[in-house]
């Protein structure tokens, strides 16, 4: 039986590939919709780019819907200095056809908790937590629906991207990411210590490109573009692939190693807005509230990707 996901995301040329992944993966994927968050770009762009990768992919049957356009209490900030202004720079792809769907997509994530039975449907957030945390506030009785939250998010030995303290996806709202950990729901952290393993070198992108497909060779220009942004911050010999590890995590968990901690969100520093404290060590007799990933066998992790797209 596949896993019935929503996937609420920022798109953003990574979650762009989460997207792929999950929709080239019906065996084990159902993407029930796709909800989309302001984040990387704002929302008028996000929930355009993640209709943009439907089409790519040629899933037009794939319902979006168009979320929370603000974080809950502050002033949004994105990143098209990573992603460039458009949030999917790189590949020239068409202006999307199908429709955006008229429901709210918090509206969205509540009837379909609501619809489901207890258990059945995980979500799989890949941008700040806005809608998932909206969800959650307004509709308290779907948290215990809820059957998994497998998100990329959070930093522990990585510290933050964004500040020195903070990943940008809990740092754009942190008191969401906040409501989230505090939910009880079952929670898997794709952090930056698993992410920044999961490097795209030249040989990796040249083995999406060499597919000759429309969707490898898209796939190949994007973490092209945003890998020259990376490649200079962090010096290495490669742009980090991060939000596809929530989707290759579904569908190979024996790819990631980890351990159950506990997690609290910093909102009130200045300082260190958005951390996520990660108790690894145990020192803390603090609830145990996620399963924070901390190592990716990311060799598997791109042949999976390669093998998958292939499909689309």
């Amino acid at each position: 039986m596949p896993r019935k996901i929503i996937i609420d995301t920022d798109p953003g040329q990574d979650d762009a590939v989460a997207i792929l992944l999950a929709l080239a993966s019906p065996e084990e994927i159902e993407v029930l919709g796709i909800t989309a968050v302001a984040g990387n770009v704002p929302l008028d762009l996000t929930e355009k780019n993640a209709r943009i990768i439907c089409e790519l992919a040629g899933r037009t049957d794939t319902k979006v819907y168009a979320g929370c356009d603000v974080p809950l209490q502050r002033k949004l900030v994105t990143a098209e200095h990573v992603h460039g202004k458009t949030g999917l720079n790189g590949p020239k792809l068409p202006d999307p056809k199908m429709e955006l769907q008229e429901k709210h997509g918090v509206d969205y994530i509540i009837d379909t908790l609501r619809d489901h039975d207890h258990g059945t449907v995980t979500l799989c957030p890949l941008g700040p937590l806005t809608n998932i945390a909206s969800a959650f506030k307004r509709a308290p009785d779907i948290i215990e629906k809820v059957q998994e939250i497998v998100l990329m998010g959070g930093a522990y030995f990585e510290v933050g991207n964004i500040t020195p303290a903070a990943e940008f996806n809990i740092y754009v709202d942190p008191e969401a990411a906040a409501i989230v950990f505090r939910s009880g729901a079952p929670i898997t952290v794709m952090p930056l210590d698993v992410t920044h393993k999961a490097l795209v070198t030249p040989a990796r992108n040249d083995a999406f490109r060499a597919l000759g497909t429309k969707v490898g060779v898209a796939v190949a220009e994007m973490t092209d573009f945003f890998e020259r942004f990376d490649k200079e911050k962090y010096g290495s010999d490669g742009a980090p692939l991060h939000d596809p590890c929530v989707t290759a995590y579904l569908i190979r968990p024996e790819l990631f190693t980890g351990r159950k901690i506990n997690v609290e969100i910093e909102t009130i520093s200045d300082l260190t807005l958005g951390m996520t404290v990660a108790d690894w060590w145990g020192v803390t007799d603090r609830h145990k509230n996620a399963m924070f990933m901390g190592d990716i066998d990311a060799q598997g992790y791109f042949d999976l990707l390669t093998e998958r797209l292939a499909r689309l």
